[in-house]
């Protein structure tokens, strides 16, 4: 039931375009003891149906710039390279305080952004 409730809130989160690992991550290992090397292994298996999905419906409703896609998922598949060589070199504890204070820095940049400037709309067209 514990992995159901975290799986649902995680594509709740990853459907909306923010990441479904800023929650399954930390939720699995906080919650449910998982090692963070097999929380980050379980994320990324189990974002790919959810990623699908929640494509699918942002094709559908336009939303998707397709000329940023390639030169992000090109570089993000050679950053997914590099850094799952690194992962394996670093202690969980080591991944567990890095994806921390990623988390950490990424909340404080989203918080500055809302209280500065709650009106501005950066979408591309």
């Amino acid at each position: 039931m514990l992995f159901g409730i975290i799986g649902f809130f995680a594509g709740i989160i990853g459907g909306m375009g923010m990441g479904g690992g800023t929650i399954l991550i930390p939720a699995l290992v906080i919650f449910a003891s998982i090692d963070p090397k097999i929380a980050q292994s379980v994320n990324l298996l189990s974002s790919i149906p959810m990623t699908i999905i929640a494509l699918i419906i942002h094709i559908k409703n336009k939303t998707v710039v397709f000329n940023l896609v390639i030169p992000i998922a090109l570089f993000g598949i050679l950053g997914a390279i590099c850094g799952s060589f690194l992962a394996n070199y670093l202690s969980s504890e080591v991944l567990k305080k890095i994806f921390g204070l990623f988390l950490l820095i990424v909340g404080c940049i989203e918080v500055k952004k809302g209280i500065s400037s709650p009106k501005k709309n950066n979408c591309l067209k």
